[in-house]
This record gives structure tokens, C-alpha cells and sequence, in this order.
């Protein structure tokens, strides 16, 4: 059986290098572990409680809430906003904490990492993506890290699944990741 992985990226264009991470880790994902590549973050509308009703239930929400059911563990890619976590990937994470107690992120390994153009690659949003998968019941992997500095730079003619370095570290992550995995749910 394999391990079952759902990655959510933060930013939604097409071009950026954080999906361009995002499918080098689909691309050189060791034997036996399925990475999923979740393409529907932009149909998800922000977290409202009066909407997350059995007879409500945004059907982006709905759809989300069934990969990461399906999943043994998650991989986030975070660029830094503003210095902070997008608010796609804030939100994605908000309806993966519900019910309280019972979300579809509640006791499964969590890992983050991410790419951007400043000199520390992302590590405030990547930190605080950490806290609130942490506290919307994730098993972060605290010291699972990978923050690629300069990416506008480095992978302005090199995609990052040909570069070796961020290949083998990516792979670590994933493999590390993998180990902490459970069984999914659906």
C-alpha cells in the first residue's frame, strides 16, 4: 500500500515557484508514495461557519475536506506574503480544522516548506504556517524543514525538479515525511 501525501500550495499563479516545487516533489516522489497535487484552492471560499453546514457546504469545501481525508499526510508550500502565511493556504487550513477535534488535519503529519525571493526563502510564512496547522490539530514535524532563499533568481531558468540540490532535499523532506505517515481515513 502506499503512502498517500496531499499537497496544497499558497499561491495560486500558474507560474509560481512554490506549485514549481509543488510538482518537483510529485515528480521525484520515492517508490510507494503518492503525492497529490490539490488543484482546487481557488474554489474555496473563505471559512464561514454559517456555510460550513451539511446543507450549505461549499462544494470547493467539500471537495478539499475529501482529498485530505484520503491522505496520510500533508505537504504545504508556502510563499511569504507580507511577511506571512497567503491567505490561501490560511484558509485551506481552516476548513481542514473542522469539526473541532475531528478536521481532516487533526493527528496527521504536517510538513512545510517553500521557496521566495527573499533572502531567507519564505521561513516567517513558513513558520506560521506551521503554528496554525499545529493548532488546527496537525502533527507538525517541527524540524521537517526546506526554505529555498532567492527563487525569483534561481529558478528564473531552472525548474526546480532539475535542480540537484533542491531534488535531494526535497526528497529528504518527503521521505522523512513519509515515515510519520497514517493510514487515511477514507
Amino acid at each position: 500500500m502506499s503512502v498517500r501525501i496531499l499537497a496544497l500550495v499558497g499561491s495560486l499563479r500558474t507560474g509560481s515557484t512554490n506549485r514549481q516545487l509543488a510538482e518537483a516533489a510529485v515528480k521525484h516522489a520515492p517508490d510507494g508514495v503518492d503525492i497529490e497535487l490539490y488543484e482546487g484552492l481557488a474554489d474555496v471560499p473563505f471559512y464561514n461557519e454559517d456555510i460550513d453546514t451539511e446543507a450549505s457546504l461549499p462544494a470547493g469545501a467539500v471537495s478539499l475536506r475529501a482529498a485530505a481525508d484520503r491522505a496520510g499526510a500533508f505537504l504545504l508550500f508556502s510563499p511569504e506574503y507580507n511577511g506571512t502565511i497567503p491567505a490561501t493556504l490560511k484558509n485551506a487550513i481552516d476548513w481542514l480544522s473542522r469539526p473541532y477535534g475531528g478536521g481532516a488535519l487533526s493527528g496527521k503529519p504536517v510538513a512545510v516548506v517553500g521557496t521566495a525571493f527573499g533572502r531567507y526563502g519564505g521561513v516567517w510564512a513558513q513558520d506560521d504556517a506551521r503554528k496554525a496547522a499545529g493548532i488546527a490539530g496537525g502533527a507538525v514535524l517541527e524540524d521537517v524543514k526546506l526554505s529555498i532563499p532567492g527563487s525569483l533568481t534561481r529558478f528564473a531558468d531552472t525548474h526546480p525538479a532539475d535542480d540537484a540540490e533542491v531534488v535531494t532535499e526535497l526528497t529528504e523532506v518527503i521521505r522523512r515525511l513519509t515515515a510519520h505517515a497514517v493510514a487515511p481515513t477514507a
